[in-house]
């Protein structure tokens, strides 16, 4: 897995192979674990996604500067949602990405969420 931190647009790219998102969405739904991701010299990735379960309301995306990590926390139902989509995109073979972007009225996403951008790990543009 590989996270880079985008500072310019304030978004996360997430790339991953469907086994990792895969292992991702598990713990996504579980609401505790912590994955490391593959750093780069380039000083732009992140060393994991740290998942938490709290009492929501929604998920919430946030950057932790000072471990440099991505932190995902949220009440279980809105973590489901998050975990099911991360499956989606682990299992869909025709490729694409999936933007997870907070606006107002988000069904599962809380207020303040960092947008993140999922890379299919089929690559390209999806067909569908």
């Amino acid at each position: 897995m590989r996270l880079v931190s985008d500072l310019e647009y304030g978004e996360v790219d997430l790339s991953a192979s469907a086994e990792e998102l895969t292992d991702l969405a598990s713990v996504v739904a579980q609401g505790e674990g912590l994955l490391s991701s593959t750093l780069s010299p380039d000083g732009n990735t992140l060393a994991g996604v740290e998942v938490r379960g709290t009492s929501g309301p929604g998920v919430l995306i946030r950057r932790d500067p000072e471990r440099q990590i991505l932190v995902i926390s949220g009440d279980s139902a809105s973590r489901t949602v998050l975990a099911e989509n991360l499956r989606a995109m682990a299992t869909a073979e025709d490729g694409g990405h999936l933007h997870v972007d907070y606006f107002p009225g988000h069904f599962y996403l809380a207020e303040g969420s960092l947008p993140l951008v999922v890379n299919s790990p089929h690559g390209g543009m999806s067909t569908r």
